[in-house]
Formats: structure tokens, C-alpha cells, sequence
């Protein structure tokens, strides 16, 4: 060693200097992972958020999804909200439903809202009410050809209740109806048409609202024959846009593209549904020999009628 060579003096060991400086390099490196992990999750959200909104899928799922919910709850008033949420891994959308009753009367229980979502690849999940609703109403539809109200059964039920309630009721006719043959029935131009049968099950229903691109402004002005003839177009127009990798999705609503594209190009009427019918003009439509029978599914007084 050369002696002329000074000679370095290690520092005197410091315990506090050195757990400040290792506490240091913890949060440092803890900074810079979190930096990471919120960037990647940031990332990883609004990437997933670009691919599942491209195009119109945002649009499309309200008018496929939440068109197909109104058809598989027509005892339901629903509204379709804002869309859409989304996750990593899902797109949502939310809808508010409120049991349709009699008109007039006291609007029941308030409504409530649901969520609708599907995957990132398209699939949709659970979805509430449907068949699990067990409505009267939904019970009324199913009925459709079976041995279930009978006309005399009905007759006697509608004997005993007053003629100015109003009621709830599906008329079934005893064959199907065309469209120019609806006249006959002018409450079927604005009520809620049914275009199939499906005995023990929820048939295909449609009307104004059950598309929202179908404004009920439309129909001002227009004859019975029209007003119904325009509710077809809408349902072929909308089921015209559906493709077949919907056929999945729609089969979780109890829907199908062979029924759909069936019933609108059939264009053939099995019933309506009417809210605000009394029960007056009930016994008389059930006497109607193209009346197969009536569904009653709810009835009211109503309240701001002096009669």
C-alpha cells in the first residue's frame, strides 16, 4: 500500500439514516407499482370501454336487448334508460318497470329498476322478472288456447262485478285476425296486439312503445286500420335489423328469430290487450262470435269518474 495514499474513513453507522432511506425505497417502489397497476387498470377500462362501444353497439344493445325485455314483460310498463355502463369485462344498461293494471284506479306498487348486461363478448346474463314474474296479466297471455276461461266461466265472473269498472283484460279471437279485419275492434288499434299463440307460454306482443325509434306521434291522425298497420311495420323493421348471432341472446328473453321473423311476416292478430276497457263492454265483446273468450286480469273503480 502506498503510504502517501490517504486513508478512508468509514462513517460512524447511523440506525435512523438508514431506516429513512430504506423506508424511502419503499415507497418509492411502491409508488412506481401503483403508478403501474393504476395505468394498466385505467388502461385496461377504457380500452375495453372503446372496443365494447365501437360503432353503434351502444345503440344496437338498447334496441335488441331492450326491446326483446319489453316482449318478455308485457304486463309491464318499461322504460329503457341511458345506456351504457361498462366494466373490463361488461356493458350494462337500466330499466324501470311498473305492473300494468287496470286504468284509472290506484297505481299499485311504484316501480322498479333493473340492470341488463351482457359480456364482453355479447352474451347476455341474468335477467329479472320474464317468467318469473307470475303476473295475472302474463298468466292471462299464456292462457291463450287452452281450455283455461271458458267463455261461460268468464260470463259468470263478469256477471258478478259492476258495469263501470274498469278492467284489465286480454281478448283472445277465435281465429286470427288481419289487419284490415281489426275495424271491427277499435280499442285493438292502440292497445297492445298479440301475434302468435302459445299455449303455457308468453306469446310475441307489440305495440307503440315496445320500440323506442316507434314515436307514438306517428299515429296521430291516422284511421284503425293505419294506426295498426304502422305498429307492423314498426315490428318488421325491427325485426328486419336483428341478425342471426342474436338468435342466443334472444332465446334468454323466451324469444327466437324463427318466431319473430314468423309472427311479423305472418302479420296475423290472436288478441289484444286492454287497460281501459269497462267491464260493461267486456260482456258485451265476449258475445262477439269472433271472440274465442276474454282474459280478465284486473279490475278498478275508477276514481276520478263520477259516473
Amino acid at each position: 500500500m502506498n503510504e502517501d495514499q490517504p486513508v478512508l474513513e468509514l462513517p460512524d453507522f447511523d440506525p435512523k439514516a438508514t431506516r429513512r432511506s430504506v423506508r424511502r425505497g419503499i415507497v418509492r417502489t411502491a409508488s412506481l407499482v401503483l403508478a403501474v397497476l393504476v395505468a394498466v387498470a385505467l388502461a385496461a377500462t377504457l380500452g375495453s370501454a372503446a372496443v365494447q362501444k365501437r360503432g353503434d353497439r351502444e345503440e344496437r344493445m338498447k334496441d335488441v336487448l331492450g326491446t326483446a325485455f319489453k316482449i318478455y314483460n308485457p304486463a309491464y310498463t318499461i322504460g329503457v334508460r341511458d345506456c351504457c355502463e361498462t366494466t373490463p369485462l361488461s356493458m350494462s344498461f337500466t330499466v324501470s318497470a311498473r305492473e300494468l293494471r287496470a286504468a284509472g284506479g290506484f297505481e299499485g306498487r311504484a316501480g322498479s329498476v333493473y340492470t341488463i348486461t351482457q359480456d364482453f363478448f355479447g352474451r347476455v346474463g341474468h335477467l329479472p322478472l320474464g317468467n318469473y314474474a307470475n303476473t295475472r296479466l302474463s298468466t292471462s297471455l299464456a292462457n291463450f288456447g287452452t281450455t283455461l276461461d271458458q267463455k261461460e266461466q268468464v260470463r259468470k265472473v263478469l256477471a258478478r262485478l259492476p258495469d263501470g269498472l274498469n278492467a284489465l283484460a286480454v281478448v283472445e279471437f277465435d281465429k286470427p285476425l288481419k289487419l284490415g279485419e281489426l275495424g271491427a275492434f277499435p280499442a285493438a288499434c292502440t292497445a297492445r296486439l298479440v301475434y302468435e299463440r302459445r299455449p303455457g307460454a308468453t306469446p310475441i306482443t307489440w305495440d307503440t312503445t315496445t320500440w323506442d325509434r316507434a314515436l307514438p306521434g306517428e299515429k296521430m291522425g291516422l284511421s284503425c286500420d293505419k294506426e295498426s298497420a304502422q305498429d307492423l311495420e314498426h315490428f318488421r323493421r325491427w325485426v328486419g335489423m336483428l341478425r342471426d348471432h342474436d338468435d342466443a341472446n334472444l332465446r334468454r328473453f323466451d324469444l327466437s328469430l324463427a318466431r319473430l321473423r314468423k309472427a311479423s311476416a305472418d302479420g296475423l292478430v290472436y288478441g289484444y290487450v286492454d287497460d281501459l276497457v269497462t267491464i260493461k263492454e267486456l260482456r258485451r265483446l265476449i258475445e262477439d262470435p269472433r271472440v274465442r273468450t276474454v282474459h280478465l286480469a284486473d279490475v278498478t273503480f275508477d276514481l276520478d269518474d263520477p259516473r
